[in-house]
């Protein structure tokens, strides 16, 4: 393989963001401290890091703790990580127009974190990480989908199968298969 990458296809930067963000979404999801976390792809969310606070941090447990601690300035909206940074959080995200989302939120307690953790997949080839502040339940999303009840195990593998550097080549939709 390319030196300094696994048999994953991931940068060991990476594989360290990765599992800092799951350890992160665990203890959220424990304290159920709601959260929505944005991983850049290739598409790039420039309009949408203008919208918060600026960053450049590396990624780590901590912080994002911090971050979505309740009542703060920066845990309403989203936090960005782009390179292996978090790039700026409380940022605002498009909310999914969706009828099928609203209908399917309905039913699963979802609210406005939900549809925008999809709707900034409906534009993006983003991937989002969200904590229920309702249920603590994990959920990532991609390409409008959205698979919840994660656990952090789980969590940590579909963010890798996303984030490989052949990630194009991944069949990610069986990923959403029931």
């Amino acid at each position: 393989g390319i030196l300094g990458r696994s048999s994953t296809g991931l940068s060991q930067e990476t594989q360290k963001t990765i599992h800092e963000i799951a350890i992160a979404a665990g203890a959220l999801s424990e304290r159920k401290h709601g959260a929505l976390i944005v991983l850049q792809r290739k598409d790039n969310l420039d309009e949408q890091i203008q919208t918060g606070v600026r960053m450049n941090a590396a990624v780590t447990e901590e912080l994002l703790l911090q971050i979505f601690y309740p009542k703060t300035p920066l845990h309403d909206g989203a936090a960005i990580v782009a390179d292996n940074r978090i790039v700026a959080s409380a940022c605002v995200l498009p909310l999914s127009p969706s009828s099928e989302v609203l209908n399917r939120m309905r039913d699963r307690q979802m609210g406005l974190r939900h549809r925008a953790g999809i709707g900034i997949t409906e534009v993006s080839d983003a991937v989002a990480v969200i904590v229920s502040e309702q249920t603590g339940q994990i959920a990532v999303t991609h390409s409008g989908r959205m698979l919840h009840r994660l656990d952090v195990e789980r969590l940590e593998g579909i963010l890798s199968s996303f984030l490989c550097a052949d990630s194009d080549k991944v069949n990610t939709s069986k990923l959403f298969m029931r």
